[in-house]
């Protein structure tokens, strides 16, 4: 008896199953059955599956109410395999890894779609190469040799098994939707941007600004049109780069009050207003699609809806069932905890082994109590921010934690020089490849002497695989980050996992994600059980992740009934 079993939907809309060995080899024969869903019904003793992908299978069993306990996603694992092995980029179906395998032409992955609102769809099209469970398994036997030849063989296969997790926690979610008051949005549009008016034409409010705007210059100016302003502010004698809030409001001009308003305003109308309740919110929840592991750090995305970007006034929509509760949980200082931990550095993991303020213990230490001191030190050893002060505070951090910056500057140096960095688990950032500096400006990753100051909690710029050979310097910032956010993506995973596990006997559902942010919707009565069940899970996935060190991960947790009041 095994609890390993291979699963591929058949072309016919039946379904080919088989047991598997330790090995990844068959260990019975394949048994064809006509209904997927009553095929994993009927077996309950399996506790994980191996199939092509999550986003492909497990939405069909949700949809008949069939909750699978573990699973192994082979295409994901390709991705994770492809990698390690300084492969990052290349087609990571699973047709392509049979292909790769038997020595033959590899085929291209399919394109990926974008979401349509409300869509509960998978990610890649039906259209994808059907690769027979014999095959699937020949392939996912390979995977399990190559897990054998990683660096450290039980961290890959752990991370592999974590973001396979991921995945099913990422359907799970998608299935539920984020509650959402669509009332409660309008009034909250209403308050912010006034009325409508017939036509499409801007609400009220934004059309007082714009005339604010274009009264302040002297002549007529469109504010949605950064072109325009910068030419209106050019004619006034003010020479600027962009449009950019930290640049506009720095300059002494009678527009600027209400050009900046209009930006800010103009943003949740684009990005959240009228349209986008419509598009995306349907009976109550909204779906953005969550996609697991979507970046190369580890950390989600939203395929649609931008649902990691909520703005906080647009959380008072974020509303509780009548009788259910929110539990939203903010791990605290989650970068410097992650990077004790990676590091082994004794006195970083000493002062990482408090639930007190991490950032005040290190001020004690190193920076004479200035707690603002000790932040930008931490914060900027991950970063890279070593200009100026930030030059001064990393020295200071260095005398005290000297193996933590080590860490960081290791990958630093690696980075600039090309090499493969990896989290603790074995994620690994891709090598240089020789992109341009202008792909890197369009995909977000700013040049080093263009980047603000890091703000807590404010992610990495995600690293374009090949940008590195015309800018050394910033991949290797991005490798420092790396180390530290990808880490902290792994532990996520292992954290979310553990939750699931733990609600799984209650009506509880975890709800959303993002990077350091969990939000569970429960009964009331079942409130203080997911905070006890959150508490646990982090301290699980921090020991499962890093191994037994003095290392704690704290929540900061809110059971509220709208979003909004968390924070």
């Amino acid at each position: 008896m095994t609890d390993r079993w291979a699963l591929a939907p058949a072309e016919d809309g039946g379904v080919e199953l088989a047991p598997l060995g330790r090995d990844g080899l068959p260990a019975g024969p394949v048994r064809r059955e006509p209904d997927l869903a009553r095929a994993v019904r009927e077996r309950p003793e399996v506790t994980r599956w191996v199939w092509r992908s999550t986003a492909e299978v497990y939405p069909r069993l949700l949809a008949t109410g069939v909750r699978v306990e573990r699973c192994y996603d082979i295409e994901d694992a390709e991705t994770l395999l492809l990698g390690h092995e300084g492969r990052y980029g290349e087609p990571r179906s699973a047709a392509a890894a049979l292909a790769r395998l038997r020595g033959g032409p590899v085929p291209p992955d399919p394109p990926q779609r974008s979401a349509a609102p409300g869509s509960q769809s998978p990610l890649f099209e039906p259209q994808s190469v059907h690769v027979p469970l014999a095959d699937l398994i020949e392939v996912y036997a390979d995977q399990q040799r190559r897990h054998d030849k990683t660096a450290h063989p039980e961290r890959m296969r752990l991370l592999t098994a974590a973001e396979s997790a991921g995945m099913l926690v990422a359907t799970e979610m998608n299935r539920a939707g984020l509650p959402w008051s669509a009332e409660v949005h309008r009034r909250v549009l209403h308050e912010l941007l006034g009325e409508r008016y017939a036509g499409g034409g801007e609400p009220r409010r934004l059309a007082e600004l714009a005339d604010e705007v274009s009264a302040a210059f002297g002549r007529r100016v469109r504010p949605d049109l950064p072109a325009d302003v910068i030419k209106a502010f050019a004619q006034a004698g003010i020479r600027i780069r962009s449009t950019r809030r930290w640049e506009i409001e720095s300059l002494d001009h009678p527009a600027v009050k209400p050009l900046v308003e209009y930006k800010k305003l103009y943003r949740i109308r684009v990005a959240h207003g009228w349209s986008w309740l419509q598009d995306w919110v349907r009976d109550g929840r909204f779906r953005p699609e969550f996609l697991a592991g979507g970046t190369v750090t580890g950390r989600w995305v939203t395929n649609g809806g931008g649902g990691l970007q909520i703005p906080k006034v647009i959380r008072r929509a974020v509303v509780a069932d009548p009788g259910w509760r929110l539990v939203v949980a903010d791990a605290d200082q989650m970068e410097p905890r992650v990077l004790a931990a990676i590091s082994r550095d004794p006195g970083l993991m000493e002062v990482a082994g408090r639930e007190s303020d991490l950032y005040q213990s290190v001020s004690d230490r190193a920076f004479a109590g200035d707690r603002a001191q000790a932040k930008l030190a931490v914060l900027g050893a991950v970063y890279g921010q070593t200009s100026g002060d930030g030059l001064k505070n990393l020295a200071a951090l260095r005398r005290r934690f000297p193996k933590a910056v080590a860490y960081v500057d290791e990958a630093a140096r690696a980075g600039e020089e090309g090499r493969l960095v990896r989290t603790w688990l074995g994620r690994t950032c891709p090598p240089a490849a020789g992109a341009t500096d202008d792909a890197a400006e369009e995909a977000g990753i700013p040049a080093p002497d263009t980047q603000d100051e890091p703000a807590e909690g404010s992610g990495p710029q995600e690293w374009v695989p090949g940008y590195a050979s015309t800018n050394a310097r910033a991949r290797g910032r991005f490798a420092r980050n790396f180390v530290v956010q990808g880490s902290a993506a792994d532990w996520a995973l292992l954290l979310l996992a553990a939750l699931r596990q733990a609600c799984a006997d209650m009506a509880a559902e975890l709800v959303f994600f993002q990077h350091d942010e969990v939000i569970v919707h429960c009964p009331e009565e079942e409130a203080e059980a997911v905070v006890t069940a959150i508490r646990e899970a982090a301290d699980l996935a921090g020991r499962l992740t890093f191994g037994r060190t003095p290392v704690r991960f704290p929540f900061t947790t809110a059971v509220v009934e709208c979003y909004a009041d968390a924070k």
